[in-house]
């Protein structure tokens, strides 16, 4: 791992940006688009949007904890960070696909990594029906919204 490019990203929280100027110092700078592996610097709201992005799609993504919760992240520490990435194990995650159809009809979709929540638009209660795996989970729930976890 020592001759793979690294690129660093980080949250705009003020120890995510102190790590990221002290990686810089450390390690040669590369953008995202060249770099063989990510190091996402920030909490779990930070990964998940990172894992969300474009460039998790195709780059092995390594988060360091520099948020305030960090239950996806492994420990923030600078030093032999290349000898880390060689050590680190990788996990494959598949995102689950969310397709929620509207009152009118329309698809939309998107990806959940970590949960898929859906709230009422209007001052009405929401009629929510439930299919997972195109098995009806639910017939109809009537609330203000839906929290549904994701494995990841």
């Amino acid at each position: 791992m020592n001759d793979k490019k690294i690129a660093f990203v980080a949250s705009e929280s003020t120890d995510a940006q102190e790590a990221l100027h002290d990686l810089k110092a450390l390690y040669p700078l590369v953008s995202p688009e060249e770099a063989d592996i990510v190091v996402a610097l920030g909490g779990d709201g930070f990964m998940l949007r990172i894992l969300h992005n474009d460039i998790a799609q195709i780059k092995p993504i390594f988060g360091m904890n520099r948020g305030s919760i960090g239950f996806l992240m492994n420990e923030y520490k600078p030093e032999e960070l290349p000898k880390r990435l060689a050590r680190a194990e990788p996990v494959s995650i598949r995102p689950l696909r969310m397709t929620a159809t509207t009152e009118s009809g329309e698809e939309i979709s998107a990806i959940a990594i970590n949960d898929v929540s859906l709230f009422r638009e209007t001052q009405q209660t929401a009629k929510i029906r439930i299919t997972v795996d195109n098995i009806e989970r639910l017939e109809e729930l009537i609330c203000d919204g839906v929290l549904l976890s994701t494995p990841a």
